[in-house]
């Protein structure tokens, strides 16, 4: 027999999302989206950035930065040059 969970973690973090600041979303999109296009170029290029691999197929040059607008307000995108 299983004890029932006293707390609801999903209930527990939807709750905190949704009285956290504007700033604390903005910056969990910006890493998200920042972070998956960097494993993205890493899955391109054959290595992670800045590390020797033999399997490398192609070089990572540095990034370029836009702006992207978000229901939680404009963000920093680092998008990958390859």
């Amino acid at each position: 027999m299983t004890a029932a969970h006293i707390v609801d973690p999903a209930g527990l973090l939807g709750e905190a999302l949704a009285e956290a600041s504007p700033d604390l979303m903005r910056s969990l999109v910006q890493t998200m989206i920042n972070s998956l296009l960097s494993a993205d170029a890493d899955a391109i290029v054959g290595a992670e950035w800045g590390k020797p691999s033999p399997g490398r197929t192609a070089q990572r040059n540095d990034y370029r930065h836009r702006g992207l607008d978000t229901r939680v307000g404009t963000i920093d995108v680092a998008i990958p040059m390859a």
